[in-house]
């Protein structure tokens, strides 16, 4: 995808399409990490550090309860 900058008072902005920020679940509220390679804009969701840990939990509550009607289903 090709994009061009907007002007936005003195500064210029990146409009991100709504199926973009609705696959990465980003909204107007999500802080946004921006950094650089030197040649490259690196634009990231700052998530919440704990969030993957949760997951994580919870995935493994998910195969304990339901592993083998799951592991049924796939074959």
């Amino acid at each position: 995808m090709i994009k061009r900058l907007t002007r936005h008072g003195n500064s210029l902005a990146l409009v991100i399409d709504r199926p973009i920020l609705d696959m990465l679940g980003i909204d107007a509220n999500t802080l946004l990490e921006i950094s650089t390679d030197g040649e490259c804009l690196i634009i990231s969701p700052v998530r919440d550090p704990g969030h993957q840990e949760r997951f994580e939990r919870v995935l493994d509550k998910v195969n304990r309860k339901y592993g083998r009607a799951l592991k049924r289903l796939a074959e």
